[in-house]
């Protein structure tokens, strides 16, 4: 037995569940902070920083400030892995959280456009820039603390944990602005009810912090520690070394990324602007299938560690590559029941990918590279997919006037999804040991290299 794999089984289950609690509470308030700008960008800011252009068109350009998140992603996922790679996933994780929680809280204070003019979208613009770097480095921080801190045999379901923060955030996002919105009204929301969601983040945020501060940093990423084998240049080692995984990363998951928000977030936009339906319909749908997933993510993931990765991430792709044709059907008649069915399953087999999706990632690239590989893999295809996801699906509404157009470029992602899962190889069973030690032989040889010239 290795010095790693000795450390992990004499760790006690409760400090792996204090690592697991931690990411899970860690990562669920990064993303309400990152879903409450999403909502309110289809909900608010179309109207309180685009004031002067048609409803859909302002819904447009809300969505692209929203979308300079995802740009700033793969930065914060370059940045934060490279410290998270050298001094450790549990400092950076309190610097992402803190990053994070200043600029929602500063979101609540905005003038709007009415106020400040042009300044106002120029200000919004800066402070998302700020969200998406703190969430770019938050992913893979979260996950490694918990991939690398329990058992080997069951890294598909503890690494799911922190995915459990998406929908998490997302219910905490969506029902705080519901409720804002029934005790409110709908002019004194508008005026300041918004404002609250993003106000809350600050002491959301205090309370994270106590939680992550109490644990320990992961044992693998103390071994590469003593043993003083750390990356020199980790996101150069891995452009170098680790190319294709990276590039398996950013395909495996962007089909996945597309059809959540369009599941998640454009459905607002669907429901509300185009069908003219409440926007209690799509708010609560949400609601109803978020809190689903919460259950089925780790489910999907522990799965994961019974019969393998790529079957059950497969089976989800396949399965929301043909439920998204229904899932406008169903919206289309503008029966809440059933615009609930369609967000529900939706989101399962969105589970099916995203429970498996954190160790599949992960679980490609070596300890001394992890955090930057991961991250960069995943923050990727988050520019390709979840940015551009709500504007060309609402570009795709407004052309062809039908969700079917929609429906149709979900399934084209979907399917680089299905290729690049089936292209890269099964990971449940990796040796994480014997990764880290073929890092470390090849690190030797190009010293050794180095030396002869």
């Amino acid at each position: 037995m290795s010095a790693a794999s000795g450390e992990r089984a004499a760790r006690q289950p409760s400090s792996v569940r204090r690592v697991v609690v931690a990411s899970l509470v860690g990562t669920s308030l990064e993303w309400y902070d990152f879903f409450i700008y999403g909502t309110a960008a289809a909900l608010v800011f179309n109207h309180l920083f685009f004031p002067s252009f048609d409803p859909l068109v302002g819904t447009l350009l809300a969505f692209t400030t929203y979308a300079v998140g995802f740009v700033a992603r793969p930065l914060g996922g370059i940045v934060f892995g490279h410290y998270g790679d050298k001094v450790g996933r549990k400092n950076v994780l309190v610097a992402t959280l803190l990053l994070m929680g200043v600029a929602t809280f500063a979101i609540g204070l905005m003038p709007t456009y009415e106020t400040i003019g042009v300044w106002a979208p120029i200000l919004l613009v800066l402070l998302r820039f700020l969200q998406g770097l703190g969430l770019g480095g938050e992913w893979g921080g979260a996950v490694l603390m918990t991939l690398e801190s329990g058992d080997p045999t069951k890294r598909g379901l503890n690494a799911s944990w922190p995915q459990v923060g998406v929908p998490i955030g997302l219910l905490l996002a969506n029902g705080v602005l519901s409720l804002m919105g029934g005790v409110t009204g709908d002019d004194a929301f508008m005026s300041w009810g918004w404002r609250v969601p993003f106000l809350l983040s600050g002491l959301l945020v205090l309370v994270g912090l106590w939680i992550r501060l109490t644990v320990a940093e992961s044992p693998l990423f103390r071994e590469v520690e003593t043993k003083q084998v750390k990356a020199r240049a980790p996101i150069v080692d891995v452009l170098q070394r680790y190319p294709r995984q990276v590039l398996l990363a950013v395909g495996a998951r962007v089909g996945v990324d597309v059809a959540f928000y369009i599941f998640v977030l454009f459905i607002t936009t669907y429901v509300v602007t185009y069908l003219k339906l409440p926007q209690s319909y799509a708010l609560n749908a949400v609601l109803i299938a978020a809190a689903c997933q919460v259950v089925f993510i780790p489910f999907f993931g522990s799965l994961s560690d019974r019969i393998g990765r790529r079957p059950v991430y497969l089976a989800g792709a396949v399965g929301a590559a043909i439920w998204t044709f229904a899932f406008f059907a169903l919206l289309d008649t503008g029966n809440f029941l059933l615009i609930v069915l369609a967000a529900v399953v939706a989101l399962v087999f969105h589970a099916a990918m995203y429970g498996p999706q954190a160790s599949f990632i992960a679980e490609m690239f070596p300890t001394q590279v992890r955090y930057s590989g991961a991250s960069m893999g995943y923050q990727l295809a988050g520019v390709v997919g979840g940015a551009l996801a709500p504007i060309i699906a609402t570009a795709l509404l407004s052309q062809y006037d039908s969700g079917l157009a929609v429906s149709i470029y979900a399934t084209v992602a979907l399917a680089i999804t299905v290729l690049c899962v089936l292209v890269a190889k099964e990971t449940s069973r990796s040796d994480l040991d014997a990764e880290d030690a073929a890092f470390e032989a090849g690190a030797a040889r190009s010293v050794r290299l180095a030396g002869g010239r």
